[in-house]
C-alpha cells in the first residue's frame, strides 16, 4: 500500500494568518459600524428628549414674525400738576395680513371696510391721500405713461429712476418728489369711494415686507367696533385693539408749537426724521414725537413697546402670542405755569390783533414774549402771534421766541455799558457830553440831545453818543469834531466787542431744551461806523430768547443759566422722580467786575423810576428794572423791544418782549407797544401767581 505524502505545514499556517487578519478587519469594521450607529442612537435621543424645546423653538422663530406695538405715551404736566398732553384710550381698527392674500383680495376688502364702516374723508390727512392716489396709480398697467405716479417725475427723472443712477434710494426719492408735486387738484381725479377704499388699501400694504401689525382707523365708533367684533370672519386679518391711545391737549393752541405733535398709529415714523428713529430701535408703525418737547423727550415718553410673536394658522390667518407686555411711557413736568401762559396768550394775541396794519403801524404783525427765572433758567411762559393783515388770520407762533431773529436796537446797551468800563475805556460815574457828533462832515447822534451823562444816566435814557464814545474808544481812537475815525485795527475791536455781547449769551444758542433754536444773524463789520451801529444794536439780531438770557445775566450776580422746560421726570401713574434738570450754570461774568454790573443794573432801574421804560413798570408796586430798545428796519420801520427784571434787589422773574416792525421811522413814531399794553398785564399776572 502506497504511503499518502502530507501537505506543507508552512503553507497551512499562511492561509490561517490570512483567515485572522481578515476576521480582524471585519471585528473592526463592525466595530466602527456599530460605533456609528450608536452615536447616531445618541444624537437621536438628545435631540428628541433633551433638545426637543429648544429646536421648537428655532422652527417657530423661522416660521413666524414679531410684531411690535407702541405702548401708551406718557403725559406733560405743567409746574402745578396741570395735564398739557395727554394720552387717552383709543379703539383701533387694526390688520394683519394673512399669508395667502391676492392684491385683489386687499382691494376687496379695503372696499368692504370703507362701505360698511363710518370712514370719512375729513379723517385723513392730506400725506394719507396723497399715498391713496399713488397706489390708485399703481392700479394701472405698466405701459401707461402715468403708472405708479411716473408722470410727475420729469425726463431726467425717470431716466435716473430706470437706469439706477439712484440706488438703493430710488423709491424714497420718487415718493419724495411725487409727494411734493401730487396737488389736491389731482387728487379730484378720486371719487370720494375710491378715495376712502385706497386709503384703506395703502394702509393695509403699508408693512406687507415686515409683517407689523398697520392701523386702518383710529379711534372707531363703538358701533364699528361691535360690528366687526361680530362679523370678524367677513373681514379676514381685521381685529380691534383695545389698548390703542390717542393724544389730545386740553389748552389748544396755548403752547401747541412748543410741545409739539406725535405722529399718529397711521401715520408712523415721519419721512424727515424715519432714520434717526430706526436707528434707535423704533418700528416704521411707530407713533411718535415729531416736534416740540414731544419730539425732544419722546424717548422717556414713549415706554416699551409690547411684543407679539404672530404665527399663522391652517387658513393662512394670523396668530398672535404676547412675549413681552407693553411698559406706559414716563410722564414729565415742565417749568410752564398755564395760568401765566394762557394770560401772556391772551394779551398778546389781543394786542396784535388790536394794533396790526394800524395807522403808523401798517407794517406790525408779529409779537413775542418770554419769561423765566433769572436764578435757575426755568422757561415760565413764552408767548408769539403772527397775523395775515389781509385776512387778519391770527396764526400761534410761540416757537418765534427762539427760530425767529429780531434787531435789538438800544436793549444790548447795557452790555456796551459793562464792556467799557471793564476795559477802562470809560469810569464809573465820568460824564460825557451826549450832543450831536460830527464824524468827517457826517452827523451822529441820539434821539434827542441829553446833555452830560455818565454811564448809570446813559442806560436811563439810551444815549447813542455814550456808546458811540465806548466803540471809539476801544477801538484806540478818541473822537475829534469833525475828524475821521482813525481806528486802526476794525476787525480786531469788533472782535472783541462780540466777545462780551457773548458773555450774556448774544448770538449764541442759548441751547434751550427743544429742536430748531437758531443761534443769530451776526452783521459785516469793515468801516469803524460799523462799529457805532454795532454798539447801539443795529448790526446784529438776536432771538427774543437771548434777549431774555442776556438780561437774566443782569438781573442776577453775572451768572448765566441755561433756559429750559423739563424741571423732572417721573413714573406714570406714581410719585417717583428719576430724572431731574436742575439747573445747569454755564458761565459767570469775571467776580472782579461785579461792581460794573451793578452800574448797569441802577441804569435799567433808572430807566424805570423815571419813566423812559414806560408808565406801565414805573407805577407798578414791585420795584422793576428794565431797559427799552428801538432799531430801525430798512430805514422804513422800527421794531420796539423791552426786556427786564424784578423784583429789583431780588429778582425772581426776567422778561423779554419784541415786537418787529410796529411802527414807522419818523417823527409819528409810535410809542414802544411792549411797555405800553403787553408787559405790564402779565408781570401783574405773575405776581399775583408769585406774590
Amino acid at each position: 500500500m502506497k504511503k499518502v505524502k502530507k501537505r506543507n505545514p508552512v503553507r497551512s499556517r499562511e492561509t490561517m494568518n490570512v483567515e485572522r487578519s481578515v476576521s480582524k478587519r471585519i471585528i473592526v469594521f463592525a466595530s466602527l459600524i456599530g460605533a456609528v450607529f450608536l452615536v447616531i442612537f445618541v444624537r437621536l435621543i438628545y435631540l428628541q428628549v433633551f433638545s426637543y424645546n429648544e429646536y421648537v423653538e428655532k422652527k417657530d422663530d423661522y416660521t413666524s414674525i414679531l410684531q411690535y406695538t407702541s405702548a401708551p405715551r406718557g403725559q406733560i404736566f405743567d409746574c402745578e400738576g396741570r395735564v398739557l398732553a395727554k394720552t387717552v384710550v383709543s379703539h383701533n381698527i387694526v390688520f394683519t395680513s394673512p399669508n395667502n392674500m391676492t392684491r385683489q383680495d386687499y382691494l376687496i376688502y379695503a372696499r368692504r371696510l370703507a362701505t360698511v364702516f363710518d370712514v370719512s374723508l375729513d379723517d385723513f390727512s392730506l400725506q394719507a391721500k396723497k399715498e391713496a392716489y399713488i397706489a390708485w396709480k399703481n392700479m394701472l398697467d405698466p405701459d401707461d405713461p402715468e403708472y405708479a405716479g411716473n408722470n410727475f417725475l420729469n425726463e431726467k427723472e425717470q431716466a435716473a429712476y430706470v437706469s439706477g443712477v439712484w440706488g438703493t434710494n430710488a423709491e424714497t426719492k420718487k415718493y419724495s418728489i411725487l409727494m411734493s408735486r401730487i396737488t389736491e387738484d389731482d387728487l379730484k381725479e378720486m371719487s370720494d369711494e375710491e378715495m376712502r377704499t385706497y386709503v384703506i388699501y395703502s394702509r393695509m400694504i403699508a408693512n406687507l415686507s415686515t409683517g407689523q401689525e398697520s392701523v386702518i382707523l383710529e379711534d372707531a365708533p363703538d358701533d364699528d367696533v361691535a360690528y366687526l367684533v361680530e362679523h370678524k370672519t367677513e373681514f379676514p386679518g381685521f381685529d380691534v385693539d383695545f389698548g390703542g391711545w390717542k393724544r389730545e391737549y386740553p389748552y389748544g393752541e396755548t403752547l401747541s408749537d412748543v410741545i409739539g405733535r406725535v405722529s399718529t398709529s397711521t401715520d408712523g415714523l415721519p419721512a424727515e426724521s424715519k432714520d434717526y428713529y430706526l436707528s434707535k430701535g423704533y418700528q416704521l408703525n411707530s407713533p411718535v414725537g415729531i416736534s416740540g418737547l414731544e419730539y425732544e423727550y419722546n424717548d422717556i415718553l414713549a415706554g416699551t413697546e409690547e411684543i407679539s410673536k404672530i404665527t399663522y394658522d391652517s387658513n393662512g390667518l394670523a396668530v398672535k402670542e404676547t412675549v413681552q407686555n407693553a411698559r406706559k411711557g414716563n410722564d414729565i413736568v415742565i417749568s410752564v405755569n398755564i395760568d401765566l401762559q394762557q394770560t401772556m396768550d391772551d394779551t398778546v394775541k389781543s394786542v396784535l390783533s388790536a394794533n396790526a396794519g394800524t395807522r403808523n403801524r401798517e407794517n406790525f404783525k408779529s409779537l413775542f414774549m418770554c419769561m423765566m427765572d433769572p436764578n435757575n433758567g426755568d422757561v415760565l411762559a413764552l408767548s408769539g402771534y403772527q397775523i395775515d393783515l389781509e385776512t387778519r388770520q391770527m396764526t400761534y407762533f410761540a416757537s418765534g421766541n427762539y427760530v425767529s431773529l429780531v434787531n435789538p436796537g438800544s436793549c444790548i446797551k447795557g452790555a456796551t455799558v459793562y464792556m467799557g468800563l471793564s476795559e477802562g475805556v470809560v469810569k464809573p460815574g465820568e460824564t460825557i457830553m451826549d450832543e450831536v457828533m460830527d464824524i468827517n462832515g457826517e452827523e451822529f447822534g441820539s434821539f434827542e440831545n441829553h446833555g452830560p451823562v455818565d454811564d448809570v444816566r446813559a442806560l436811563e435814557v439810551s444815549s447813542n453818543v455814550y456808546m458811540f464814545h465806548v466803540a471809539i474808544r476801544l477801538g484806540g481812537d478818541v473822537y475829534q469834531k469833525g475828524q475821521p475815525l482813525n481806528i486802526a485795527d476794525v476787525q480786531g475791536t469788533h472782535k472783541k466787542m462780540e466777545q462780551y455781547y457773548s458773555m450774556f449769551g448774544l448770538g449764541n444758542k442759548t441751547n434751550l431744551d427743544i429742536p430748531g433754536e437758531v443761534s443769530g444773524y451776526m452783521g459785516n463789520v469793515t468801516l469803524p461806523g460799523h462799529l457805532l451801529n454795532y454798539s447801539i444794536g443795529q448790526l446784529d439780531m438776536y432771538t427774543p430768547m437771548q434777549l431774555l438770557q442776556y438780561v437774566s445775566v443782569i438781573a442776577t450776580d453775572g451768572s448765566m443759566y441755561q433756559p429750559h422746560f423739563l424741571e423732572y421726570a417721573r413714573e406714570v401713574g406714581g410719585d417717583e422722580i428719576f430724572d431731574v434738570y436742575g439747573k445747569h450754570l454755564e458761565s459767570t461774568l469775571p467776580e472782579q467786575n461785579e461792581a460794573y454790573l451793578q452800574r448797569v443794573r441802577e441804569g435799567f432801574r433808572a430807566c424805570v423810576t423815571s419813566g423812559n421804560c414806560g408808565d406801565a413798570l414805573k407805577d407798578m408796586e414791585v420795584p422793576m428794572a428794565a431797559k427799552t430798545g428801538t432799531a430801525e428796519v430798512e430805514t422804513v420801520w422800527t421794531t420796539a423791544n423791552l426786556l427786564g427784571f424784578g423784583p429789583y434787589d431780588d429778582p425772581t422773574v426776567a422778561f423779554a418782549c419784541s415786537s418787529p416792525t410796529s411802527s414807522v421811522n419818523n417823527e409819528s413814531v409810535s410809542e414802544n407797544i411792549c411797555g405800553a399794553q403787553v408787559v405790564g398785564p402779565v408781570l401783574n399776572k405773575y405776581f399775583e401767581l408769585y406774590p
